[in-house]
C-alpha cells in the first residue's frame, strides 16, 4: 500500500462555534503565550504543516488575534448549524488529490503528543481507514477522515461530528491523552488552565 508523507495530509481545524456555555470565544482564551486557538495550531503542526483552521463565530476577530499568519482560513458561512456545517465547510475546501484530512478541535488543549504523532503514523501507513482518538472503544476527535467517508460525513446535519461515522466504519482507535479534557465551561477553563 503505498504510503503517504505528512505533508499530503492536511489538518482541519474546527473553530467556528459559539461557545455559547463558555459565554465567550474559546478560541481567543489566553493560553500558555498567546490565545487557546495559537496552543490548537501548535497541536495541528504536530500532524502535518497544511493547516486550514475554519473560522464561524466573530469572525474575523478569531483569526487576526492569533499569531500564526502562515495557515489557511475558511469561513463556515452555515456555522450556527452546527459542526456538521463546519466539518462540511472544511471537507469542500480540500484540494483534490489528498488522501484524506486530519480533523482536530479547538478547545482540547491538553492532547498529548504522542498520541497526535501515533495517528499521523497510523494514517500515513494506512490512509484509506479511518482513525480517531480513543473514548473508551469509540473513535473520535482527534481524527483521520480518508476521502472514502467524505460523501457520509458532509450528509451529517446539526451538532453531529464525525463520530458516528467512525463508529459505524469501525474505525482504529489510537491512544491520546487529554481527549476528555474538553473546554466547555469557565470552570474547565480554570481548570484546565491550572495544570
Amino acid at each position: 500500500m503505498q504510503s503517504h508523507s505528512t505533508f499530503d495530509i492536511p489538518v482541519l481545524l474546527l473553530a467556528a462555534g459559539a461557545s455559547s456555555r463558555l459565554g465567550r470565544a474559546k478560541a481567543l482564551l489566553p493560553w500558555g503565550q498567546g490565545i487557546l486557538l495559537d496552543h490548537a495550531i501548535g497541536q495541528a503542526r504536530v500532524l502535518g504543516a497544511q493547516i486550514t483552521v475554519v473560522g464561524g463565530a466573530r469572525y474575523p476577530l478569531i483569526r487576526y488575534r492569533s499569531r500564526y499568519r502562515n495557515v489557511r482560513w475558511v469561513y463556515a458561512q452555515h456555522w450556527v448549524a452546527g459542526q456538521s456545517a463546519s466539518l462540511s465547510t472544511g471537507l469542500l475546501s480540500m484540494p483534490n488529490g489528498v488522501p484524506g484530512v486530519f480533523v482536530l478541535l479547538v478547545d482540547q488543549p491538553l492532547l498529548a503528543s504522542a498520541g497526535l504523532r501515533a495517528l499521523r503514523r497510523a494514517a500515513q501507513l494506512q490512509p484509506r481507514l479511518a482513525a480517531g482518538a480513543d473514548y473508551g472503544g469509540q473513535a473520535g476527535a482527534p481524527a483521520y477522515l480518508p476521502r472514502g467517508l467524505w460523501p457520509e460525513i458532509l450528509k451529517l446535519q446539526g451538532d453531529q461530528g464525525a463520530g458516528r461515522v467512525l463508529r459505524r466504519v469501525g474505525a482504529r482507535r489510537i491512544p491520546v491523552a487529554g481527549v476528555r479534557d474538553d473546554l466547555d465551561s469557565p470552570a474547565d477553563w480554570l481548570r484546565l488552565a491550572g495544570r
